[in-house]
């Protein structure tokens, strides 16, 4: 092997670039925005405040970092609530998790892939 060559026969300054350029592409990433939609059955015109404060956090009155207050649509006929998050900065169960803390149900999907996130149906 030559010297300054790396096994592939690259040189290392060509490696060390490589290396240097695979790194500031995935830690350049800041967000990662989705947008999804979750069912409510129990979603009424009544709650519909009481599963908006579960999306703040109380002791500041916002909401939570990484949920885009403005994309909140609630579909009343259809018992859907879709937002968009960042789940750089929240998971999907966290939003899950805080609207059933508030008494609302949100209906899990269901799927016989078991891939972890989903309730297999038996």
């Amino acid at each position: 092997m030559e010297m300054g060559k790396g096994g592939c026969g690259m040189t290392g300054k060509f490696l060390t670039a490589a290396v240097l350029a695979a790194l500031v592409i995935a830690g350049c990433r800041k967000n990662d925005v989705v947008e999804r939609t979750f069912s409510l059955p129990g979603l009424t015109a009544a709650n519909r405040e009481t599963v908006v404060s579960a999306l703040k956090n109380a002791d500041r009155g916002a909401f939570y970092d990484g949920i885009d207050e403005k994309s909140l649509k609630f579909d009343l006929e259809k018992k859907t609530l879709s937002l968009k998050y960042d789940r750089m900065k929240i998971a999907e169960t966290n939003i899950r998790m805080a609207i059933e803390a508030k008494g609302v149900t949100v209906e899990y999907p269901k799927n016989t892939s078991g891939k972890a996130g989903w309730i297999d149906s038996h």
